[in-house]
């Protein structure tokens, strides 16, 4: 039975300010760093065989302290953009209020919670699953099915689209669902990759 861990990154500064981060590299809080390591310690009674993670810091830093804390720094780490954040376009950098107050309530909602509304030259969802769930099929899926046990550090839409695609979620389920930072979701699989199990730490 293969194991999959996914954890978001912790805290952003920019989720401190209350901004659209997207692709934008920004590092961890104090906060963020410390809700890394607390995920590190729920997972110590965990093994994994190999690692993934985006192009960007913030997820590779919470990755990184994760595996420290758990004793596995040493294990293998392959970054990819495919796991990078949804790409919000001409939103990012700007603050959250400033853009509603801009663009209004109902304009902003539509462009973070619809599955397939891009903001200005950014992603939608939709889009943002295009590229994580090829990545997910032809890189990860197969080491799961080999048995191995992988962790993810990503971010919150590209997890998203992937719990989407394992939980077999509509577009209305998943754009429901909250993903807290630095707080790890295990999935164990059985032979032909059917969840078994779904635990949150």
């Amino acid at each position: 039975m293969a194991q999959l861990t996914i954890v978001r990154h912790g805290q952003s500064e920019w989720n401190l300010q209350n901004k659209f981060t997207g692709w934008e590299d920004v590092a961890l809080t104090e906060k963020g760093i410390a809700e890394a390591k607390n995920a590190g310690e729920s997972l110590k009674s965990y093994r994994f065989d190999e690692a993934f993670t985006s192009n960007l810091q913030r997820a590779q830093n919470t990755l990184k302290l994760i595996l420290e804390v758990s004793g596995q720094a040493t294990i293998p780490t392959t970054r990819n953009e495919a796991l990078n954040e949804r790409h919000y376009g001409d939103l990012q950098g700007l603050d959250k209020a400033d853009t509603a107050a801009k663009y209004g309530d109902e304009q902003v909602h539509i462009w973070r919670r619809s599955f397939d509304i891009a903001p200005p030259n950014g992603e939608s969802l939709k889009d943002t699953a295009a590229r994580v769930l090829p990545y997910y099929e032809s890189v990860i899926e197969p080491k799961l099915k080999a048995g191995e046990n992988i962790i993810i550090a990503a971010h919150g839409n590209s997890l998203r689209a992937l719990i989407m695609h394992i939980e077999k979620l509509t577009p209305e389920q998943i754009l429901q669902r909250e993903i807290g930072t630095a707080k790890p979701i295990v999935y164990t699989f059985d032979a032909d990759m059917n969840v078994e199990g779904i635990k949150e730490l």
